[in-house]
């Protein structure tokens, strides 16, 4: 057990005087979790869009009134016509323009149908869709307010609920997505580089020939990024809370051991892609490459898994990441316990015992 926390205490120094190191294992979790969280959202806000108001009535005032309490939306008013309206687009700093026509509150008035036009800038073909969707819930919700003292038959209003994310801000959906990408890349590309340095350098050559058993030599180079990768959990989930505004509604503790599982499981990774590998390039540019791009296709928080084709998503089943943010989602924003988790807890417990007994029926004692 000493030799086992020696070993551990070297590989720990090691790290920790690395700068390099340092920054992938911190930089990269704090700077992705505030880009994804941040830009790289499915939200609307602060939109600039132009009105036109021709009308300039009681009825316009009240609809702009409300379009501009909006987050969504950042107003500017103007008197265009329908051609300068087609150059404003073009300049690319318009997202939509709201017209409204003469007599607009004096249609309503007389013959209870008045027309709004929206125009948007559909090359961005998502956000125009945002942006015409949001405008046309405050259309709607003004119109109901008007109609609430009239009488109208067979008047039928849907009511909608939007369970665990009523206002369908992103970060709910990429913050699970970042935790599974950043612990998988920093777990497996690290643990996978840091092995296969030292049969770079030699230095596996001489650890290996030491009284201390060559398996725990593995193991114990690969503890410390447990510990570490645990400390990218902390961070994630502080930001996530105080930054981004998105509590944890389920046990904290069971998810931090739901991540310690999943963050063995992709040391476990990488521990099999080291063996299978002689140097830190292609060691880095499996764990990259083949780790990324799984991950970001097939996690399924940037793109449904139903999407894509039936022999596609049976091999999203072998992606830890996948089941991994199933976990953090469900814990975070729905607040589900283990009984409702068993499954994909049991998949993560597989695939590691799996690539843990792999690994260590394909090490091999002798590098040469």
């Amino acid at each position: 057990m000493k030799q086992f926390l020696a070993f551990v205490r070297k590989e720990f120094y090691h790290v920790l005087r690395d700068r390099r190191t340092l920054l992938i294992l911190f930089g990269m979790p704090i700077a992705q979790i505030l880009i994804f969280g941040f830009a790289l959202t499915n939200e609307v806000k602060d939109s600039e869009i132009l009105v036109v108001d021709y009308a300039r009535d009681d009825a316009s005032q009240a609809l702009l009134t409300r379009i501009g309490a909006s987050r969504y939306f950042d107003i500017r008013q103007a008197a265009l016509s329908h051609k300068e309206i087609l150059g404003t687009f073009q300049k690319g700093k318009i997202k939509a323009v709201v017209v409204f026509p003469a007599n607009f509150n004096a249609d309503l008035l007389h013959t209870n149908k008045a027309q709004v036009q929206i125009v948007t800038d559909a090359s961005d073909v998502n956000t125009a869709n945002m942006i015409t969707n949001y405008l046309s819930s405050i259309i709607l919700d003004y119109q109901n307010q008007l109609n609430e003292n009239l009488q109208m038959p067979y008047r039928i209003t849907p009511e909608v609920r939007m369970l665990y994310n009523p206002q369908l801000k992103g970060a709910h959906g990429f913050v699970p997505g970042v935790m599974a990408l950043v612990l998988l890349l920093v777990s497996v590309m690290m643990t996978a580089i840091s092995i296969v340095r030292e049969k770079e350098t030699g230095t596996m050559e001489i650890l290996l020939v030491s009284p201390f058993k060559p398996v725990l030599v593995i193991f114990a180079k690969a503890f410390p990024y447990l510990a570490l990768s645990l400390v990218n959990v902390t961070a994630i989930l502080l930001l996530s809370v105080f930054v981004l505004d998105l509590p944890v509604k389920g046990s904290v503790g069971l998810l931090f051991a739901e991540s310690t599982l999943f963050i063995i499981t992709c040391l476990a990774l990488g521990i099999f892609i080291s063996i299978k590998t002689d140097s830190q390039q292609i060691a880095m540019l499996i764990s990259l490459m083949g780790m990324l791009l799984p991950t970001m296709m097939f996690s399924g928080f940037l793109f449904p898994i139903e999407n894509v084709p039936v022999p596609l998503q049976i091999i999203s089943n072998i992606v830890p990441s996948k089941w991994f943010y199933i976990i953090v989602k469900s814990i975070m924003i729905k607040g589900l316990g283990l009984s409702a988790l068993w499954k994909e807890t049991l998949i993560l417990l597989g695939m590691t015992v799996f690539l843990l007994l792999v690994s260590l029926k394909s090490f091999k004692i002798r590098l040469q």
